[in-house]
């Protein structure tokens, strides 16, 4: 375990080291909302066990001024706390709570969400992992121009020896904010890791916001990231990932790091591992 760990902490450091070196030429970008970046595998928690997930996220390059009334990006601290219930098998809900540290030190709420999710059960015998959750909610005009949001996130993984990959070809649209009348548009996500040791997978995370389903926008005004990412396996209960995020267009906030920190409770009668 003391190698594991040391040699993930070489590879933070050098991620860092990259990303520092890439903030010295990075260009300021459009506004976006980064509250909660992950790419979903299949696997739903077990029933009779509670999920913990801290998401902390800084844009060290973004948008450097307020646009459209939503506040600037750049040097702001997103927390995001997640809290997932299983409730069957193949069934759980998650709860989201967004919040912003702004560079003026103050903490602001952002909004709420709510995730239940679904997926097929062992016995079908799939060739893949297979889910689909649905995500509704609300968020404040500072920190968007919508203010309810449906998202509908297909999950689709699959496991080959060490090799993982996991894809989301999530359809979004506003209920209710100016991006109502563009009704629902494409933002895949997608992550291809390697086992490098039992317990440290090394991977390349994608995400993107490609605009309407029916007419994708022009090329310079749909986002693109690229994050290499590391994930560590300090037990059965325990989640962490983090990692490194690069725009890849004018419209996507240029720098972008990231981490996730979970938890799993198994109460009395659960399903724990």
């Amino acid at each position: 375990m003391t190698y594991t760990l040391g040699m993930a902490g070489r590879t933070l450091t050098a991620l860092t080291g990259l990303g520092l070196c890439v903030a010295a030429w990075a260009s300021p970008a459009g506004a976006q909302e980064n509250f909660e970046i992950q790419v979903y595998g299949s696997e739903t928690v077990a029933p009779g066990s509670t999920m913990v997930e801290l998401h902390s996220n800084v844009a060290a390059e973004g948008s450097r001024r307020t646009e459209n009334g939503v506040l600037r990006t750049q040097g702001a601290f997103h927390e995001t706390l997640e809290i997932t219930q299983g409730i069957a098998s193949w069934f759980e809900t998650g709860l989201y709570v967004f919040t912003s540290i702004q560079p003026d030190t103050s903490w602001e709420w952002v909004g709420t969400h709510i995730r239940p999710r679904v997926r097929a059960p062992e016995s079908w015998e799939l060739p893949v992992g297979l889910s689909l959750s649905a995500e509704l909610g609300y968020q404040r005009r500072a920190f968007s121009t919508d203010a309810w949001t449906l998202e509908l996130r297909p999950i689709i993984d699959r496991q080959w020896g060490r090799w993982y990959v996991a894809i989301n070809p999530t359809l979004e649209r506003a209920i209710k904010g100016e991006s109502v009348d563009r009704g629902f548009e494409f933002s895949p996500a997608a992550k291809v890791s390697y086992n490098a040791t039992p317990t440290v997978a090394i991977g390349l995370e994608y995400y993107g916001s490609l605009g309407r389903v029916t007419h994708f926008d022009r090329p310079r005004d749909q986002q693109h990231q690229l994050f290499p990412v590391i994930d560590l396996d300090l037990g059965p209960r325990w989640e962490f990932n983090a990692g490194i995020g690069f725009g890849l267009t004018p419209s996507t906030d240029r720098l972008i790091v990231k981490m996730i920190l979970g938890y799993r409770f198994n109460w009395a009668g659960g399903a724990g591992r």
